[in-house]
């Protein structure tokens, strides 16, 4: 039986009132709503979403305060007002830094799996963005096979670099035993991502969306993400003049595209571990970036609250089914009478998230592209 006690001598909790101005909190605003862990450890029995603070940075070589970001963001988000009644939110305080990075990694991951067997959906506020390493292996050490999602101007498998953060996914989709049946990456910016690599991506079938497609085409992300189990997001994949912390690049998702991708991750019935990786507060302008990622966790806020309203598949009444065949395979797509979105299925009568876009092909008698992928790697 999970023991969520167990991870408290991982944690320090959080000083409220150093995030709050001289007056506290308004009734209206989130950090009145939220079950933080000050002076005992909360109860996270009723939390949809659970927030736990990450700094460790030597992935990238820098010795950070390792409360100093998620506190910056904390501070933002805990004076937006409370819109979702219906989610509760739970903040477990910060991961204390270990000696070494390894150790960083490990009590992490225990936490993040502690939370896991507990069915919570967890929030990390990194840290850099090789910690994503950590958030995997907490699905790894229930031996759980997942789907995984990274948003990033780069690909981070640069096997000549010496900073984890920038060659963790190495190891991460090519160790064995592996648990990740497939990896999706979006928002990548092609003049930092060499071709060859793309091309290693494809012969393991699994996709990458270039940044400029995906922007033409917002609404084509959201099945990507709903499939999904680990959702990592890196602030590199953000435009500098809405998050000034990234120094990597001046192109990428503009804020509201990456509330956007949020708002997805939180609609999705199976993401359950989401981090925000590569914020250092000393990098930042007016505390644009830590407003920035205060307002795409309001928004996950929101993508919870949407998919609380949908209906269970099993629930046909609640959607419209749409029986055909392309290509002389006959299949089914469903779409929600609730929220509009579609699933279609795959040969083993598996239901799996799709567009409208997939629909149109198949009824045009044209294989989509997505049921093709599914079925490569199943």
């Amino acid at each position: 039986m999970p023991n969520i006690e167990s991870i408290i001598d991982f944690l320090d909790p959080v000083n409220v009132f150093e995030l709050s101005n001289d007056e506290g909190f308004k009734g209206t605003q989130l950090g009145r709503h939220i079950n933080l862990y000050d002076e005992s450890f909360p109860d996270i029995t009723d939390a949809d979403m659970v927030l736990v603070g990450c700094g460790e940075s030597r992935g990238m070589f820098t010795e950070a305060d390792y409360a100093a970001g998620p506190n910056a963001v904390r501070k933002e988000f805990y004076g937006l007002f409370h819109w979702h009644q219906d989610v509760k939110v739970a903040d477990i305080g910060n991961v204390k830094t270990g000696s070494s990075l390894k150790d960083s990694y490990a009590a992490l991951s225990a936490v993040v799996n502690e939370l896991l067997l507990h069915n919570k959906r967890v929030v990390i506020l990194g840290g850099s963005h090789d910690l994503t390493v950590a958030q995997y292996k907490a699905y790894a050490h229930m031996e759980q096979i997942i789907e995984a999602v990274c948003v990033d101007a780069k690909i981070d498998l640069d096997i000549e670099s010496v900073m984890p953060a920038e060659n963790f996914l190495m190891g991460m989709l090519t160790a064995e035993p592996n648990f990740i049946r497939n990896y999706n990456h979006i928002g990548f910016q092609s003049y930092f991502v060499h071709p060859d690599m793309l091309q290693t991506i494809d012969r393991l079938r699994f996709d990458c969306f270039r940044v400029g497609r995906v922007k033409e085409n917002m609404e084509e992300m959201e099945p990507v993400i709903r499939n999904t189990h680990l959702f990592s997001f890196d602030i590199a994949a953000i435009q500098n003049s809405h998050a000034p912390a990234n120094r990597t690049t001046p192109n990428g998702f503009n804020g509201e595209e990456a509330c956007t991708l949020m708002q997805y991750a939180g609609m999705s019935p199976t993401v359950n571990s989401v981090g925000i990786y590569g914020f250092d507060p000393r990098l930042d302008v007016h505390d644009l970036t830590a407003k920035q990622v205060s307002h795409m966790l309001w928004y996950f806020m929101d993508g919870i609250s949407k998919g609380k309203m949908e209906a269970a598949i099993e629930e046909r009444n609640h959607y419209n089914e749409f029986n055909m065949a392309f290509a002389e395979i006959e299949t089914s797509f469903l779409q929600s009478k609730k929220s509009g979105r579609w699933w279609m299925q795959l040969p083993d009568g598996k239901f799996i998230a799709c567009s409208h876009r997939d629909y149109i092909a198949a009824s045009r008698n044209d294989i989509p592209e997505r049921w093709l992928r599914a079925i490569e790697r199943s």
